[in-house]
């Protein structure tokens, strides 16, 4: 059965419930023992929140269902987001019971979201939205337009999806893929420079592709000082979350032309209608869709397999982000 990791003096029921935002008969494999209960989101919960133990957090739902019923989850032992982002219930994590481990969905998407970074620039660099409206206009629209091919590309966030979306550049013949993280390292396709290093490489990059999760480090990251350091006509791709860009400072570079931006997330999200995002000159917008894909289900499926696995066999968990104190 799972590790005892619950608080002792929580005053919680015997937890060991688990909730699951993908209905149990749908994953193939869950360990026996615990009692399995769907919960998507919605009004109603699915059983008494305080004997649950594992908690998985809805997909894409919002912060707030992702926190609402944590508060009376008093047994809890683990959180687990099908995102590799957790910045939606890291604020609740002081408020968590002693010992609960938040885990993250490293590797669910790396595929979808290297895929989505890689459209993205290419779309941007190719003028295709140009030519979306030519075809709507009935206009033919030739011309010589910027390739991948030469470029010098800049990944900002070098974790799991910045190391795929760098496989996924490499057949387009790039001349240079510089990498920065949180800290320096070396890594297998060469060295990942600390974030310090970004007033260096931002000038050489032709694109800078952002793929660092959001955190009070990277929070406005890509603010003037940042967005000032990139090269005239360079395009930013934002993968990661809307906060890691100042929005202000963005719209100031791309409607003076200087910048332009291909960007899955924004800041605010939802973008609002009337926002000047939308209609701003060399902005390519997708509403969030890096990770739903039809790759996300069967990989977000053996995620839990495994770590509910882990959890029953009383292993260590994978991705473990942060645990509460």
């Amino acid at each position: 059965m799972a590790p005892s990791t619950a608080p002792q003096d929580s005053g919680a029921p015997d937890a060991s419930d688990v909730w699951l935002p993908i209905p149990p008969a749908q994953i193939d494999g869950l360990p026996e023992g615990p009692a399995y209960h769907f919960w998507d989101g919605d009004e109603e919960f699915p059983a008494d929140p305080a004997r649950c133990a594992f908690y998985v957090v809805p997909y894409m739902k919002g912060q707030a269902v992702a926190v609402r019923p944590l508060a009376e989850m008093r047994g809890l032992r683990v959180v687990q987001t099908l995102t590799a982002g957790i910045d939606h219930v890291a604020g609740a994590l002081p408020d968590l019971p002693p010992g609960t481990v938040l885990c993250n969905a490293r590797g669910v998407h790396d595929a979808s979201t290297a895929e989505l970074a890689l459209a993205l620039t290419l779309a941007a660099l190719r003028r295709l939205p140009t030519f979306v409206r030519a075809q709507d206009a009935e206009e033919w629209s030739p011309g010589v337009y910027d390739a991948l091919a030469d470029k010098s590309v800049l990944i900002v966030g070098y974790g799991a999806i910045g190391s795929a979306v760098e496989e996924r550049l490499v057949p387009f013949e790039v001349a240079e893929v510089a990498r920065v993280a949180r800290t320096a390292r070396e890594a297998a396709r060469g060295p990942v420079h600390a974030l310090d290093s970004l007033p260096r490489l931002l000038p050489r990059a032709d694109v800078v592709i952002l793929c660092t999760p959001l955190s009070e480090e990277t929070r406005g990251l890509a603010g003037a000082g940042f967005l000032s350091r990139m090269k005239d006509g360079a395009l930013l791709v934002n993968v990661a979350r809307g906060g890691v860009v100042d929005t202000d400072s963005l719209l100031a570079e791309v409607n003076s032309g200087r910048l332009r931006a291909a960007l899955d997330v924004t800041d605010p999200e939802p973008l609002p209608a009337g926002h000047p995002l939308w209609h701003a000159p060399g902005v390519l917008i997708t509403p969030h869709v890096g990770g739903p894909t039809t790759a996300f289900l069967p990989r977000a499926k053996r995620l839990l397999r495994d770590q509910l696995g882990r959890w029953a066999r009383g292993e260590p968990l994978e991705h473990t982000v942060a645990v509460a104190q």
